[in-house]
């Protein structure tokens, strides 16, 4: 995986765990669910980049 991919993966992550602490503080379902949703998309892209690296790694 390439760094620049590692990076943007974590600034999504982060951005979903900032929307979500926001939504808790202000009782915003909406916006805590979209957090927890950014959070679960990082880490399936993160996943996807692990799998790759394995792959290409084997060769």
């Amino acid at each position: 995986m390439g760094l620049g991919d590692d990076i943007k993966h974590n600034m999504e992550d982060m951005k979903g765990k900032t929307k979500e602490a926001v939504g808790d503080a202000t009782d915003n379902e909406r916006l805590q669910a979209e957090g927890v949703a950014d959070q679960a998309s990082a880490k399936v892209k993160k996943a996807g980049d692990d799998v790759k690296d394995a792959l290409t790694d084997d060769r």
